[in-house]
C-alpha cells in the first residue's frame, strides 16, 4: 500500500489527506489528454499556416514568376504604345496633312476598354488588377496596330495616286522662258487687240519667234490636234484629274501628233506661229480644271523659283503686249 499524501489547507490551517482514488486518477489523465490534444491542434494549425508543402512552394514560385512576366509584358506594352503614339502623331500631323486627308480621331485609334465587361472573368484571379491592366494594354495596342496598318495602306495608295497626279498636272512653262522675257499678256480682263472691246483673256500669251519649240506641260493624252476656230493650229491635252491644257496659234504641230497620242511633260508638241485670231507670232496657253479656265501662272511650280514667280506675276499683269 502506497504512502498517503497530504496538502496544507490555508483556510483550516490543517493538513488534509489527498484522495488517490481511481476516479481521481482518471480525471487527471483526462485533463492531461485533453490538454495534449489541444496543444497538438494548436501546433498543427500553426504548422499548416507557417510551414508550406513542396507543392505550395512550387505554386507560389510559379505565381511569382507569372506576376514578374506580366509586369515585364506591361512595361513592354507601355513602350510599344509610346512608339505607336509617335507614329500616329506623324501620321495625323504630317502624312495626312501633306496628302490632304482628315486625321483619325483618338477614340477610333484607341477604342474604349475601360470598365469593359470582357474582363469580368479575370476578376477571380489573385492578381486580377495586374492581369486586367495588361490585357487592356494588349487590346489597345492590337487596335492601334490594326488602325495604323489600315491608315498606312490608305496613305500608300494616296501617295501613289498623288505621284501620278504630280506627273500629269501642268507644272512647267510651255516654251523656253527662263529669263521670263517672253511673258506677254496674262490671265484676266483686258482690251481685245482685234475687236477693241473689253474681254476676258482665259489664258496666258508668250511672245516668241516663229518655230520656237512648244512643250507639253504635263503627261497626258491629246484630245484635239489641228485647226480650231479662233485658235488656229492648236493642241488640246487631257492630263486626267480634271485638267486640260490648250496650246494655240501654232505654226505647225509635231509630225505624227494626233488625237489619242500620249505625251510626257517637256515633250515637244509643236512650234510657235501666228495662225488663227492672232496679231503676231506667239503661243496662247490655257489651263482648264473641270472645264473652268484657271490662271496658268499658278501652274509653273516646277519651273520657277519664288522670286521668278513674283516677277512673272508683275510682267503678266495684263500690261505686256497683247496678241489675241
Amino acid at each position: 500500500m502506497g504512502k498517503a499524501k497530504y496538502h496544507f489547507n490555508e483556510h483550516t490551517l490543517n493538513y488534509d489527506r489527498i484522495d488517490n482514488t481511481i476516479r481521481h486518477r482518471l480525471i487527471k489523465i483526462g485533463q492531461y489528454l485533453i490538454g495534449s490534444i489541444l496543444m497538438g491542434i494548436v501546433f498543427f494549425v500553426i504548422f499548416i499556416f507557417t510551414v508550406k508543402s513542396p507543392n505550395e512552394k512550387l505554386l507560389e514560385a510559379e505565381n511569382k514568376r507569372i506576376s514578374t512576366q506580366y509586369e515585364l509584358l506591361s512595361r513592354q506594352l507601355d513602350d510599344a504604345m509610346e512608339v505607336l503614339t509617335n507614329i500616329q502623331q506623324r501620321d495625323d500631323n504630317f502624312y495626312r496633312v501633306v496628302l490632304q486627308v482628315d486625321s483619325i480621331p483618338s477614340s477610333i485609334r484607341r477604342g474604349n476598354y475601360i470598365n469593359s465587361n470582357r474582363y469580368q472573368k479575370l476578376l477571380r484571379m489573385r492578381t486580377s488588377d495586374l492581369v486586367i491592366a495588361t490585357s487592356q494594354k494588349m487590346d489597345m495596342v492590337s487596335r492601334m496596330l490594326y488602325i495604323q496598318s489600315n491608315s498606312f495602306d490608305e496613305l500608300v495608295a494616296l501617295a501613289k495616286q498623288e505621284e501620278k497626279k504630280l506627273q500629269h498636272i501642268p507644272a512647267i512653262q510651255p516654251i523656253p522662258n527662263k529669263d521670263l522675257k517672253r511673258t506677254a499678256s496674262g490671265y484676266g480682263w483686258r482690251i481685245d487687240p482685234i475687236y477693241h472691246t473689253r474681254r476676258f483673256h482665259q489664258g496666258m500669251d508668250f511672245s516668241a519667234p516663229t518655230g520656237t519649240k512648244i512643250f507639253a506641260t504635263g503627261n497626258g493624252t491629246v484630245i484635239k490636234a489641228g485647226w480650231e476656230q479662233g485658235y488656229g493650229n492648236a493642241v488640246f491635252i487631257n492630263h486626267g484629274f480634271g485638267y486640260v491644257t490648250v496650246y494655240a496659234h501654232m505654226h505647225q504641230l509635231k509630225k505624227g501628233l494626233r488625237r489619242g497620242s500620249k505625251v510626257s511633260r517637256g515633250e515637244v508638241i509643236g512650234f510657235v506661229g501666228n495662225t488663227g485670231k492672232s496679231t503676231g507670232p506667239h503661243l496662247h496657253y490655257e489651263v482648264r480644271l473641270k472645264g473652268k479656265p484657271q490662271n496658268p501662272q499658278n501652274y509653273y511650280f516646277m519651273d520657277l523659283s519664288p522670286e521668278e514667280y513674283d516677277q512673272m506675276i508683275q510682267i503678266s499683269a495684263n500690261y505686256g503686249r497683247v496678241f489675241d
